[in-house]
């Protein structure tokens, strides 16, 4: 089932629809937009990663080898969907983003290639802001001011909520170890030049 709400929102195709064009010969491009840590973890055989901060950095270069029948995933599709929203405005409308994202697939049972695991970029987040919060509480007990970094971690997540954008998630994406293999845009030019897949 494909929807979608506005122009500059990517319409949603769910996992049986993908299941389905896969199995039927028609397979659409597939970019996933995860950190390459991510992707390397686990990803949608044939799928391609490109990293959400290089897609906004290069969009109008992948534009040129990207169509409407190109699927976006992440996660859960919330960074797909920012992913498609940027390519739209760089001129690419007409993406669609895989509902659910990759946790998703995975939990209907469909193919996925693993590698290395990794925790998620949301885990990691969850566990610097809940060990920040945590930790300052407890130091306010002996220094009283250390309670206003738990109010500031969580007016950032407040924040992040809102706008849903994350600057801690955009800062340990930055981290070795959600890196993974080197992902540059020349190499991501030559692997979308080779072919559908």
């Amino acid at each position: 089932m494909t929807t979608a709400a506005n122009p500059e929102t990517p319409a949603a195709l769910d996992v049986a629809s993908l299941r389905h064009l896969l199995e039927s010969g028609r397979a659409p491009r597939l970019i996933d937009v995860r950190t390459p840590g991510e992707f390397e973890t686990a990803h949608i055989p044939g799928s391609r990663n490109v990293p959400l901060d290089l897609l906004r950095e290069h969009r109008a270069e992948l534009r040129a080898h990207l169509d409407e029948q190109t699927v976006l995933v992440c996660l859960s599709d919330r960074r797909a969907t920012q992913a498609g929203q940027d390519l739209a405005a760089a001129g690419l409308p007409g993406l669609r983003v895989l509902t659910g994202g990759i946790t998703a697939w995975q939990a209907a049972g469909a193919p996925v290639a693993s590698g290395k695991p990794r925790w998620s970029l949301e885990r990691q987040v969850r566990l610097v802001a809940g060990s920040v919060v945590l930790g300052s509480i407890l130091v306010s007990t002996a220094v009283p001011r250390a309670k206003w970094l738990a109010a500031a971690i969580g007016g950032g997540l407040t924040f992040a909520a809102l706008s849903d954008t994350c600057a801690m998630g955009m800062m340990l994406a930055k981290l070795p170890y959600n890196r993974g293999p080197r992902t540059d845009i020349a190499t991501v030019l030559g692997a979308l030049s080779d072919g559908r897949g």
